[in-house]
């Protein structure tokens, strides 16, 4: 098992970056919040879990630890494999997602990348009691303070919550894409498509 890479970054995708290790290139698949800290040509330590199938063995990596732990709880729960563990970090920040899983709200896991009604309530039911604390209690995750959101972030909430999703539905997925939008509107764009909405 590989705990961890360290190196420099060369090529950022969407979904994955190369890591330069003593001239060795990893591909490494990570979430959205990661690849928001990664700059081109700059060393990262990224926290890694190693995937060994028939076909492939591929590394994913998370800028934290926070993020990495999320993740391997997600792995375990029947149903979640890696892609959608992934999808679901890139969705939302832990603090969100924990959150969500406290207040057992369907509505808001279903509308993540990958998740159905079956697979959230798995996810209910075995990750409610390992899930741990939401940082800074609950009213910080959802940013009850306006404090806790500044430009586009906070135009783009106002506006999601005029169309009729709550604070708490949007919240993640504005800060876990907010430093890679220029404009409110491209916020928005990527955060709808997140949340799997048409309009």
């Amino acid at each position: 098992m590989i705990g961890y890479v360290k190196g420099i970054v060369t090529h950022i995708f969407k979904g994955s970056c190369f890591v330069d290790v003593h001239g060795v290139g990893y591909r490494i698949y990570i979430p959205a919040l990661t690849a928001d800290k990664l700059v081109t040509g700059r060393e990262i330590t990224l926290f890694t879990y190693m995937n060994v199938r028939e076909d492939a063995i591929l590394l994913y990596g998370f800028a934290t630890q926070d993020e990495y732990d999320v993740f391997m709880l997600l792995i375990g729960v029947n149903g979640v494999g890696p892609k959608v563990a992934l999808g679901i970090l890139s969705a939302a920040n832990p603090d969100g997602f924990r959150l969500a899983v406290h207040q057992k709200d369907i509505k808001v896991l279903t509308r993540m990348p990958g998740i159905g009604k079956k697979t959230a309530e798995r996810i209910l039911l075995e990750l409610h009691d390992k899930i741990g604390p939401v940082a800074g209690g609950e009213a910080a995750a959802v940013g009850t303070s306006d404090a806790s959101l500044q430009g586009i972030a906070a135009e783009a909430v106002a506006a999601l919550t005029s169309l009729g999703y709550s604070q708490q539905e949007v919240l993640p997925a504005v800060e876990a894409r907010a430093g890679r939008c220029q404009t409110v509107e491209e916020l928005l764009k990527e955060v709808l498509r997140a949340l799997g909405s048409g309009r």
